[in-house]
């Protein structure tokens, strides 16, 4: 698989809230993985701040509809998260 396939993106409504689904064709088990790009607590440094979150593989089912739904929860981006990067997109 490759490990750059963009399943979906999008961005929060006026609530902070965001709804995903993806869906891949491919011969070996795929591993998702949820990336928040943003500036939250950020000052004027250049670039985006970028969070990686592996969905686990219990969310992960065959053919195009997920069974079960991912929820991520609330997120306080202010949070220095542990190996988050900087993308200079």
């Amino acid at each position: 698989p490759d490990p750059d396939d963009v399943l979906d993106e999008g961005y929060t409504d006026a609530n902070g809230e965001f709804h995903l689904q993806g869906s891949e064709r491919e011969l070996t088990n795929i591993d998702p993985v949820f990336k928040v790009y943003h500036d939250c607590d950020d000052g004027i440094k250049p670039g985006q701040r970028k969070v990686k979150f592996r969905i686990p593989d219990s969310y992960i089912s065959p053919g195009g509809v997920a069974r079960r739904v991912f929820n991520i929860g609330v997120l306080n981006l202010e949070t220095i998260f542990p190996k988050e990067e900087r993308d200079l997109l």
